[in-house]
């Protein structure tokens, strides 16, 4: 379970401070959540410190009950956290087998890592020994990262807008993947979209507008709200 207590976040400007996260209190229990709102709201902001990449500069983070609040990216990651950049990091000189390998912590065989590759749609034959560079597309990355998730078994994974610089075809195959990963997983899941087939494979839904968290409630319960007028009425979501 992850829980943020009070939570804000703000960085220093010419001016001052900017005040970017202000009083989030958030507990996550279900398996999949997405968190949506306006640009600029502070959507990514509050998945880089959950992750540890940023800290808060007040409040307290809890994790399985254990208070990460100062620790760093690669302490969270240690306890289970794992986190998805909007664009996926090429290796190059690694192979898909390689960074598979990497991901789950131990020796396992090219069965094992075409099983990860499988499971989120693509032909481990043709994926399992190409090289992490340039010639895989943002979607292939995509999901190549969400196989080394899977394969990681982490407790909690925080994916910042992955349909972004990705084309329909490869995001209606990210869908299926994140699917799949929402079965066969045992932790949960946290999505930063603003898509709404993203949305609607979510469990809950938190809205963040002006750093604030406005709603946090089951997907029946906020999608409806947020479609209205095309989708633009997040300012009129209220808890």
């Amino acid at each position: 379970m992850l829980e943020l207590i009070n939570v804000s976040f703000k960085v220093k400007t010419e001016d001052g401070e900017k005040e970017i996260l202000k009083d989030i209190n958030l507990k996550i229990e279900e398996k999949f959540v997405a968190i949506t709102g306006p640009n600029g709201g502070g959507k990514s902001t509050l998945a880089k410190i959950i992750a540890g990449i940023y800290q808060p500069t007040a409040g307290q983070i809890l994790f399985d009950g254990v208070d990460i609040t100062n620790m760093s990216i690669t302490e969270r990651a240690k306890l289970g956290v794992s986190f998805a950049f909007q664009q996926p990091v090429r290796f190059k000189g690694l192979t898909v087998g390689d960074l598979i390998t990497l991901a789950s912590g131990k020796k396992i065989s090219v069965s094992e890592a075409c099983t990860f590759l499988s499971e989120v749609g693509l032909c481990a034959r043709d994926y399992i020994d190409r090289e992490v560079n340039a010639s895989l597309s943002g979607g292939e990355l995509k999901r190549i990262e969400i196989a080394m998730i899977m394969a990681r078994q982490t407790k909690l994974s925080v994916f910042d807008e992955p349909e972004a610089g990705i084309d329909l075809w490869s995001f209606n195959n990210l869908i299926k993947a994140f699917e799949k990963m929402n079965e066969k997983i045992n932790g949960s899941i946290i999505i930063i979209s603003h898509q709404e087939k993203i949305l609607n494979i979510a469990d809950k839904i938190a809205v963040v507008a002006n750093g604030r968290l406005v709603k946090y409630d089951t997907k029946d319960a906020v999608l409806p709200e947020l479609l209205k007028n095309g989708g633009a009425s997040f300012s009129c979501v209220k808890l």
